[in-house]
């Protein structure tokens, strides 16, 4: 954005009245971020993630950039600027935001559950209060914009569990213990997600599950927000591949396919792994015919070439091709009895990987006693947009946990007061009611609620992370890693 928006504008416009509605004697109140149902088969669970990465953008960087860091009266003046001419003058007051601004700092606390968790729907994720009398308003008019930047990167974690549940699966089945897991998939949602921000969300949300991704700008996001360095540990890792731009125009040079593909092998990475993509003009040609004629180069190659098809049939492209490089290449059996292809040679799919196509993907290999290792996949935009179930195309948004914030608990003139929702007709729609005590149970997270803060009991699960404009928890990605994988990676 060419100029940046004040941040107390980043709301939807009844936010902008409603420290008018409230009571005047209240003092404190206490929000929850809670996914209520789910509209996906297959989850009951959502990753908790995003917290962090919410609160050292917009909580701190950039309240302190576009609001603290101006003075008061350009604060106040781009504030009653655009409700003026939206609201009406009187409609709204602007005290509140002078008041903010002169304190100094976000008087908010944010308490939550360790990034990383697996949480039942139902159970709060994370709560918002206020940690001075002045300002319980304040929790509830950052409703919109923590909804907004919350429930995307959730969704993404999600996805990228839910893929390394499948490659567990069957890594457990069919592949040697020590080989990698997080490297057996990789996303290619960059040129596909709503924007970059979405983009580099998605990515953070990937990369909690696996290494490999071609969104390049995802590796210092992730070290900006989670405390870690590419240069020390494994952050994220991208690969080296041709396109069809590549491969189109040397076959225009050079009149055929083996030309380039031999440069592949001994001129340019004659040391390196490489991916190239054989489906231009016909790919079966160069699996059945230009392969057996580079066999002398492919096993002198040190390194790996990966044989990518693009179109068609991706699991039936895929497959074929393992079975085909076997026949030409050959292997060795595993541990476990399942074949392994040469390690000079492999079947890549970059994309079109849905949760089912990667569960046929497997389940055919390991039938025809193939490891999944023989293969790496690729899982485009759709599949951190969308899930296919029953038939139909659930398109992934803030409803598909009914991830909402709600107020729940208010303390007005000393006196504490449950607040809460529970319509007669609303079915999920209804809210916690008091302060929720977070605990597990026999491995399972479970919530209490109708608490106030004179009883609360020690040792809720919900801790502070955040409070008066600074991080009280700080969370590496190896942390989160651990916490959502077992840190196998």
């Amino acid at each position: 954005m060419s100029k940046a928006i004040n941040p107390m504008l980043l709301c939807d416009f009844y936010k902008t009245v409603h420290s008018d509605m409230i009571n005047p004697g209240m003092t404190k109140s206490m929000s929850y971020y809670t996914p209520r149902m789910s509209r996906v088969n297959r989850w009951d669970k959502v990753v908790m993630f995003g917290v962090q990465m919410f609160c050292k953008t917009w909580l701190i960087d950039y309240f302190n950039k576009y609001f603290f860091e101006l003075t008061e009266e350009e604060v106040v003046e781009e504030y009653t600027r655009v409700l003026d001419a939206t609201l009406g003058k009187g409609i709204y007051g602007t005290e509140k935001i002078r008041k903010l601004h002169r304190l100094g700092y976000l008087p908010i606390e944010i308490i939550a559950l360790p990034e990383g968790t697996l949480v039942p729907v139902h159970v709060p994720m994370f709560g918002i209060t206020n940690t001075h009398d002045d300002f319980a308003w304040l929790p509830q008019a950052l409703e919109s914009l923590i909804s907004a930047e919350m429930w995307y990167p959730q969704i993404t974690a999600t996805v990228g569990k839910t893929y390394r549940d499948i490659v567990n699966k069957y890594y457990d089945e069919t592949v040697e213990d020590n080989v990698p897991r997080a490297r057996a998939l990789g996303a290619f949602d960059f040129r596909g997600d709503m924007c970059v921000d979405a983009a580099l969300m998605a990515g953070a949300g990937w990369c909690l599950s696996f290494l490999n991704t071609a969104t390049v700008p995802v590796i210092p996001y992730l070290e900006n927000i989670f405390n870690c360095d590419c240069t020390k540990e494994p952050v994220a890792f991208g690969a080296v591949s041709t396109e069809h731009f590549v491969m189109c125009s040397n076959y225009a040079v050079d009149g055929d396919e083996i030309t380039f593909l031999r440069k592949m092998l001994t001129e340019l990475y004659p040391n390196t792994s490489f991916s190239c993509v054989l489906d231009s003009y016909d790919y079966w040609n160069v699996i059945d015919n230009i392969l057996p004629q580079l066999h002398d180069e492919i096993m002198a190659h040190n390194g790996c070439m990966l044989m990518r098809g693009d179109s068609g049939d991706c699991v039936e492209v895929v497959t074929k091709t393992v079975f085909k490089l076997w026949d030409q290449f050959g292997g060795t059996i595993n541990s476990k009895g399942y074949k392994v292809l040469d390690p000079h040679v492999k079947a890549i799919y970059g994309d079109s990987i849905t949760v089912q196509r990667c569960e046929e993907i497997f389940e055919i290999l390991k039938n025809a006693g193939f490891a999944c290792s023989n293969v790496a996949l690729g899982v485009g935009s759709f599949s951190m947009h969308c899930i296919e179930e029953d038939n139909m195309l659930k398109p992934f948004t803030r409803d598909t946990f009914s991830s909402c914030i709600k107020a729940c608990y208010a303390e007005v003139d000393g006196k504490c007061y449950p607040v809460f929702k529970n319509p007669k007709d609303g079915g999920f729609k209804k809210s916690q009611k008091g302060l929720c005590f977070v605990y597990e149970e026999d491995g399972v997270l479970k919530y209490k609620d109708e608490y106030t803060s004179e009883n609360i009991p020690e040792g809720n699960l919900l801790v502070p992370v955040f409070r008066d404009g600074k991080m009280l928890v700080d969370y590496s990605l190896d942390e989160i890693r651990q916490k959502l994988n077992g840190g196998k990676f």
